[in-house]
């Protein structure tokens, strides 16, 4: 038994490694093998995704797996690359994997395997899982799985994770190769000692019992390793003193790799008829990337996409929104008429409604994500995209954080680590919070559903997707400029592979939905709870003498109307709670931002809804739900409640003008502090962030000021 696996049994879980490169099915099998015990964290010191999760091997042994991010080889360019290198050449102390399961892409075998020769040299205990035999199968590929055992001297399990199909084979597997019982190849895949004889031997003087494949990467990397600066030193001297070239022996070694695995194939591999008729899925790209039939499949999509986001969402959201007035009107009747019966009705309900309605629109959104996402239709948008990208100073690798900015910017941003190139990821970076993420989902469905009657699901649909569009167009507007003022001159390459289509694994989107709903409730209702307790307190309570001011008032005004005259007395009690939410705190804040925000036809209310929503976009509805539940006692809708709002002067606050105003604003604006403080860290300073939320609310203002006096 190895050092390392001593070390692993003794202190912990073993850790077995899931390693490979990308759209090789690896989130599929991990997603398969650990089923709904995973966690989501980020590596130490970096921000890419660390996903680890429990499996039970077939000898009851729990093991800990580790997701690591996709790479083709131990050449890493990207940050999320590197951090796969340093855990597998044992340079990361939080993981220390003993197993190495390496996803191999059958249809892609040849590139495949320069990975899997390289973790052989490393000499680690490795188990290869072949996964998408069935394109293999369509491509005329006949792959013989036990002489690529033999060829390669590490188990091979052929799976297919969507079907769940190999999973009990590779546990049996990977039980063995954990208790040792199938030991990690002994001899080199190729001769690596005569790449570089001398300078590895200089190497091992210096770390004594380091591996020929290891030593050599030492050599070429070592700057990257947390070594102390007299073992940086003496690897330096040692690099000069025998001539060595990193460069030339990376190529001869790749060169090497390739001729080997050239043979094996040869051996093992039954190559299909080259005069073959083309796979389905190139036939269909011939239609969807067409260079005009492309694009416009893609916005009819996107459109499909808005629509069933209000037309197949609004039955359940109806039924939410009225058991909430319903159960909140029922309450209020028969609690006390206490301060503590207005916190629960008025502050807890009404906040807690303001984010229960939203949860269908919110599955069926990322649902259909998921599901364009699980086809290969996203990957298709990037392509598409790769041509405008280019002409505003990105690449087609920025449409991914971009898209994902749909769901929210905090993860998209973190995903600009891909782009290699500086300036791009910058650029990327100062545009993605443009996107419009699910936190503006709701402020839109009630603006736009203040606009229109119920039955207009076409019109809203078309409201829905201009927003979502303004986003984008501004985004790319927007990285134009930045590409002449951002002085990075560095050249970029766009290189992606297609993955091939799919039928949708429909429990995965499932899981998805519920997923996104939970992080909804769970991390934004925290948030809109907490701020609709706060402003309940805020929109209750107000200055001593002004309150008294307003009791007095009114209770002259009550005591002259007939007990007999309801409707009279109901009419003052409005008035009433109206007053008092002026001459509250909430109404002093909002009255005095009101002679800013009053050119874009927005009152005080919206003026609070703004600066609260400052902590998270989503409290915006929130708010409202809580001022119109303080300032009215009766059971109306949020809906009714924001359409029967007046102005002074007797005209409604949400006009067409006034709604499209709100929404433009909150399409450009930078309301959302947890993307402000992800900027702050991607870029390593306060710079950008500062100069991001700046330029981007000037553009909220200026735009939201446009678009009311167009449309008043």
């Amino acid at each position: 038994m190895t050092i390392e696996m001593k070390e692993a049994k003794e202190n912990e879980q073993l850790q077995i490694a899931l390693v490979g490169n990308p759209n090789g099915g690896k989130t599929s099998l991990f997603n398969s093998l650990t089923g709904l015990r995973q966690q989501v964290g980020n590596f130490p010191g970096v921000t890419v995704d660390k996903k680890t999760g429990e499996t039970v091997l077939p000898n009851d042994m729990r093991v800990t797996m580790i997701d690591l991010p996709g790479t083709y080889s131990l050449y890493p360019r990207r940050e999320d690359e590197w951090v796969a290198y340093r855990v597998l050449m044992r340079q990361d102390k939080a993981v220390h994997p003993s197993v190495i399961l390496l996803v191999v892409d059958a249809s892609n075998l040849k590139r495949n395997l320069l990975f899997c020769s390289q973790l052989i040299d490393l000499k680690y205990p490795v188990a290869v899982a072949l996964t998408m035999m069935d394109i293999a199968a369509k491509k005329g590929l006949q792959i013989d799985i036990p002489g690529l055992e033999r060829e390669l001297g590490v188990p091979v399990v052929s799976v297919n994770p969507r079907k769940d199909k190999g999973i009990d084979e590779l546990k049996k597997v990977l039980a063995r190769v954990a208790e040792q019982k199938t030991t990690a190849q002994p001899k080199d895949f190729i001769p690596i000692k005569t790449l570089a004889p001398t300078s590895i031997e200089a190497l091992q003087e210096v770390i004594p019992g380091t591996g020929d494949y290891a030593s050599l990467h030492y050599l070429i990397n070592h700057e990257e390793f947390p070594l102390n600066e007299t073992l940086q030193v003496e690897i330096e001297d040692a690099e000069k003193r025998t001539n060595f070239n990193p460069t030339k022996t990376q190529a001869e070694e790749v060169l090497q790799r390739y001729r080997q695995i050239n043979t094996i194939i040869q051996k093992n591999v039954v190559l299909p008829d080259p005069l073959q008729k083309k796979l389905f899925t190139e036939k269909l790209d011939n239609l969807l990337l067409h260079r005009v039939w492309g694009y416009v499949i893609m916005l009819t999509v996107l459109f499909v996409l808005f629509q069933c986001v209000f037309w197949v969402a609004q039955y359940p959201m109806d039924a939410i929104d009225w058991l909430f007035s319903t159960f909140k009107g029922w309450l209020g009747d028969k609690l006390p008429t206490v301060w503590w019966s207005d916190l629960l009705v008025n502050g807890l309900l009404a906040g807690l409604g303001g984010i229960v309605v939203f949860i269908p629109q919110i599955m069926i959104l990322f649902g259909l994500i998921t599901l364009l996402e699980d086809t290969g239709y996203m990957a298709r948008i990037s392509f598409l995209s790769d041509r405008l990208m280019r002409k505003v100073g990105l690449n087609g690798k920025s449409v991914m954080p971009m898209i994902s900015g749909f769901a929210c910017a905090v993860p998209a941003i973190m995903s600009t680590r891909n782009i290699e190139n500086k300036k791009e990821r910058l650029i990327t970076i100062l545009v993605t919070p443009f996107m419009s993420c699910s936190a503006r989902l709701p402020i839109y469905i009630v603006l736009i559903g203040l606009m229109l009657p119920d039955n207009q699901n076409f019109q809203k649909g078309m409201i829905m997707m201009a927003m979502y569009l303004l986003g984008i167009v501004m985004s790319l507007i927007v990285a134009y400029a930045l590409k002449f003022w951002i002085k990075i001159k560095e050249r970029s390459f766009f290189i992606m592979e297609l993955p091939l289509y799919r039928g949708p694994r429909w429990k995965n989107v499932g899981i998805t939905m519920v997923e996104k709903a939970k992080i909804f409730v769970t991390d934004a209702g925290r948030i809109i709870i907490v701020i609709s307790l706060c402003l309940w307190f805020l929109s209750s309570y107000g200055p001593s003498k002004r309150m008294k001011a307003v009791e007095a008032k009114y209770e002259q005004a009550l005591a002259a109307i007939p007990a007999t005259d309801s409707a009279k007395i109901e009419e003052i009690n409005l008035e009433k709670g109206t007053d008092k939410l002026e001459n509250s705190y909430a109404g002093i804040l909002g009255h005095a931002i009101e002679p800013v925000i009053r050119p874009l036809g927005f009152d005080w209310k919206i003026g609070i809804a703004l600066i609260t929503s400052f902590a998270a976009r989503e409290v915006f509805v929130g708010t409202m739900a809580t001022l119109y539940s303080v300032e009215s006692d009766n059971d109306a809708t949020l809906k009714e409640k924001m359409a029967s709002a007046k102005r002074t002067d007797g005209t409604p606050v949400y006009t067409s003008a006034t709604a499209i105003a709100l929404m433009v604003f909150y399409v450009l604006a930078m309301q959302c502090m947890s993307t402000l403080a992800i900027v702050k860290r991607e870029t390593k300073s306060w710079k950008w962030p500062v100069i991001q939320f700046a330029y981007m609310t000037v553009l909220a203002y200026v735009c939201s000021l446009a678009a009311y006096h167009i449309f008043k």
